[in-house]
């Protein structure tokens, strides 16, 4: 397969760690901390290549904290297409608290764009071949990306023949749906504010879904519907994917799992009701590693199966 093209517009380093109980006031020992690339598409790539597929990252990078960043999609073997930047890479801080069991995800604000690297970035993606390749783009937004940017990303790749897949929120998802995609994945949340409402129920998101396919928006829909799976709308109908009962231990990189194994699958030629149902088994698999280890094959595995 050509490898999938994964954009990442505000990629971040990941710090996980934990604390025997978060207390305020007090210097609380930390165990060991585990450095991981993340950011959405990042996030994505790596979870194509844990999986055995074939996938390159392109993200800005800036700093130290950016040469750190492909220092460790290095180890993990992810090519690598870094945006350079004169601000520095961002970081995020995870924290366990042991005594609860919850975990607490801090997420910094990244560097500014400005409007040279952003054009930067668009004259790179021009340069790579995308007819018939799936190009994922994931994640938020930087500070001086346009809102259109998922848009402007997306006419680049439908006019030179490339299937864009874009998991997003915000105004990143409302600019993106106006141009169109092969595919998006929202959650409820994010398909209830793109229609202008608080909350949806699953029909009323199979209807919205409907609508925008209709309007030639994207040809599918992928709605997450959290530990209970996902919603698969088409112009051929809705179908429903249950994810297996498991003990979660982080849902850090479930969403972006579950759409490297969607787009693995479509990559390797399976057809939408199969990739979407071990995108599930993916994502459900990604819950059961703690921090951002993303899914494990022998777990999807076992998870795909449980779901015939």
């Amino acid at each position: 397969m050509e490898p999938v093209i994964t954009i990442t517009l505000n990629p971040a380093i990941d710090k996980t760690t934990s604390v025997p109980s978060l207390e305020p006031d007090k210097k609380l020992k930390c165990t060991q901390p585990v450095f991981s690339a993340g950011g959405g598409g990042v996030n994505v790539a790596r979870a194509i290549c844990k999986l055995g597929g074939n996938a390159a990252a392109l993200y800005f990078s800036g700093g130290h904290t950016g040469k750190f960043f492909g220092e460790l999609l290095g180890a993990e073997k992810v090519p690598a297409i870094p945006i350079l930047i004169n601000g520095y890479t961002r970081e995020n801080l995870i924290v366990t608290d042991e005594h609860t069991g919850q975990q607490y995800r801090f997420g910094m604000p990244g560097p500014e764009i400005s409007a040279t690297e952003w054009a930067t970035c668009l004259s790179r993606i021009r340069e790579i071949p995308l007819r018939n390749r799936f190009v994922v783009a994931s994640g938020s937004l930087a500070v001086g990306v346009p809102p259109e940017a998922f848009d402007t990303i997306g006419q680049l790749v439908n006019e030179r023949g490339g299937q864009y897949i874009v998991d997003t929120a915000g105004k990143g998802l409302y600019h993106a749906i106006q141009g169109g995609a092969f595919l998006f994945k929202p959650n409820l949340g994010e398909l209830a504010a793109l229609a202008g409402k608080n909350r949806i129920t699953l029909e009323e998101a199979a209807a919205i879904a409907k609508l925008f396919i209709d309007a030639g928006n994207c040809q599918y829909m992928v709605i997450s519907l959290g530990p209970a799976g996902a919603m698969l709308v088409s112009a051929a109908g809705v179908s429903r994917f249950n994810a297996p009962e498991v003990e979660r231990v982080s849902t850090v990189g479930a969403g972006d799992s579950m759409v490297a194994g969607i787009v693995l699958k479509l990559a390797q030629g399976e057809n939408i009701d199969s990739a979407v149902k071990f995108g599930v088994a993916c994502g459900t698999a990604a819950t059961l590693n703690p921090g951002t280890t993303l899914c494990h094959p022998e777990d999807v595995q076992k998870l795909y199966h449980l779901m015939d």
